[in-house]
């Protein structure tokens, strides 16, 4: 698993697999930007890319419909601004523009508060989804996102988790260190929090979508 300067990350054992999507050479994609990242993708690539938009850590609401028309975001100390200054553009190329922007001025502070509270407990069967998002905001602060879901020959839900880290480096898929029999895959049982290879959550850190 390579960095974004092409050097191997230091702990190659922390990933079962490796997201196939360019990275850039910029030190920007880390944690809350590769669940940002993913969600963006995920949007773009299902025909629902006008629901792309992103707070910044200050509050400002950056939207890709906006960016993709030719606006762009003037920073100026904490304030940000929307201006005219391009063409528009919808390719795949302006979104990883956009996306640097995104990456630059938000973090796992803002996008734990865009996030809205899941339950607070560890989840039965059926509150688990897809798309939730574990977080704990701060500097540091982390981010993993539930990428897959199946269910267990014994009945309880299994799941994948994938992140970024710091420095920016690939996304990746976790393995899991306290049950390495299981591979990738977490299974829900009761434990009061969820421990994977580079940090440890609360139930209650995990957020999902509005």
């Amino acid at each position: 698993m390579l960095l974004h300067d092409g050097r191997l990350k230091a702990r190659q054992d922390v990933h079962a697999a490796v997201v196939d999507s360019e990275l850039g050479r910029k030190d920007l994609q880390q944690c809350a930007d590769a669940v940002m990242r993913l969600r963006a993708e995920y949007l773009y690539r299902s025909g629902q890319e006008d629901a792309i938009a992103f707070d910044f850590t200050s509050g400002f609401r950056a939207e890709w419909v906006r960016w993709r028309r030719g606006e762009r975001i003037r920073v100026t100390g904490n304030r940000c601004a929307w201006v005219h200054g391009a063409a528009p553009d919808s390719s795949h190329a302006q979104l990883m523009r956009y996306l640097d922007a995104v990456f630059t001025y938000a973090g796992t502070l803002s996008l734990a508060r865009e996030l809205k509270r899941a339950s607070p407990a560890p989840p039965d069967a059926g509150d688990l989804r897809i798309g939730d998002v574990f977080i704990q905001g701060g500097s540091p602060g982390h981010a993993v996102l539930v990428v897959d879901a199946a269910r267990h020959a014994d009945g309880r839900l299994a799941f994948l988790l994938a992140q970024g880290y710091m420095p920016a480096q690939e996304i990746h898929v976790l393995r899991n260190a306290r049950q390495p029999d299981l591979g990738a895959w977490y299974l829900l049982h009761g434990e009061a929090r969820l421990h994977t290879p580079e940090w440890t959550f609360d139930w209650s850190h995990r957020r999902r979508w509005p």
